[in-house]
C-alpha cells in the first residue's frame, strides 16, 4: 500500500476531496485487469458512482429549470452525465493518470474513452461511501457545473414554451394559454391544431403529430410574430 501513497494523495489533490478511508480511493482506480478477481475492480464503484451521478444532476435540474417538463429534463440529463462529458471531466482531473491497471495496459497509452468515464463515476461511487451524498454532490456540481449550465441552455434555446412564458410573465404579467383548434385523422396518427393566446390576442395556428408539439409550433409562430426570434426557415431561405 505504501507504494500507491503518493499517487492516491496527488489524485487527492486534484479532485479536491480527501478520503477518511484511503482503501475506497485504491478500489476505485482499480481496473479489472489489475483485480484478483472482477468484484474487487472498480466496477462496482461504478455502478453505484452512475446512480449518485444521476441523482444530482437530476435534483440540480429539477431546482434550476421550474418550467421544464419530465422529457426536457430527461434531455438535458442524458446531455450532462453522457459517457463522453463524464470521460472529459476525467481527463480534465487527470483520473487515468492514477489508474492501477494489469499488465499491457499503461496510463500513458491511449486508453478506451469509456475507461475514462468509467473511473470518474466509480470516484463518486467511492466519495458517497466515504463522505455521503452531501460530499458526492459538492464534488459533482463543483466539476459539472459548466457542463449542466450549458445543457440547460441549449435545451431552453429550442423550448419556445418555455422562453414564451418567460418573457409573458416578466414583460407583460401575462401567462399564455394553448387552445386545441382541431385534430385530423385516425386514433393512430392523429395531427393537433393549437394556438396560443396572449391576453387578447390570438397568434396564428400550428398543426403537430401530438399536442405537446403542436404547443411548442404555436409558441414557435408566437415568438416570431411579437419579434422575439426570427423565423429560422426563411432566414436559411434567403441565404
Amino acid at each position: 500500500m505504501e507504494a500507491k501513497n503518493c499517487p492516491l494523495e496527488a489524485c487527492q489533490e486534484r479532485i479536491g476531496y480527501h478520503f477518511n478511508d484511503a482503501d475506497l480511493l485504491l478500489a476505485a482506480l482499480t481496473h479489472a485487469s489489475y483485480a484478483d478477481q472482477r468484484v474487487n475492480s472498480n466496477e462496482r464503484l461504478e455502478f453505484l458512482g452512475d446512480a449518485v451521478l444521476g441523482l444530482v444532476v437530476c435534483q440540480a435540474l429539477y431546482e434550476r429549470l421550474p418550467q421544464a417538463l419530465e422529457g426536457e429534463l430527461t434531455k438535458i440529463k442524458s446531455a450532462v452525465v453522457s459517457r463522453r462529458v463524464c470521460a472529459c471531466v476525467a481527463d480534465e482531473l487527470r483520473l487515468t493518470e492514477a489508474l492501477v491497471l494489469g499488465q499491457g495496459m499503461e496510463p500513458d497509452e491511449q486508453l478506451p474513452r469509456s475507461l475514462a468515464a468509467g473511473v470518474f463515476e466509480s470516484i463518486i461511487g467511492a466519495i458517497y461511501l466515504d463522505g455521503g451524498l452531501t460530499a458526492a454532490r459538492e464534488f459533482i456540481l463543483k466539476h459539472m457545473e459548466e457542463e449542466i449550465r450549458s445543457a440547460a441552455a441549449s435545451e431552453h434555446q429550442f423550448n419556445y414554451k418555455s422562453q414564451l412564458q418567460q418573457h409573458a410573465q416578466r414583460q407583460l404579467g401575462a401567462t399564455p394559454e394553448y387552445e386545441l383548434l382541431d385534430e385530423k385523422g385516425p386514433d393512430h396518427a392523429k395531427c393537433f391544431e393549437v394556438a396560443v393566446t396572449l391576453g387578447r390576442q390570438q397568434f396564428p395556428s400550428a398543426w403537430g403529430p401530438n399536442k405537446k408539439e403542436a404547443e411548442q409550433k404555436a409558441a414557435h409562430l408566437a415568438l416570431i410574430a411579437m419579434g422575439l426570434i426570427t423565423d429560422e426557415v426563411q432566414d436559411e431561405e434567403s441565404a
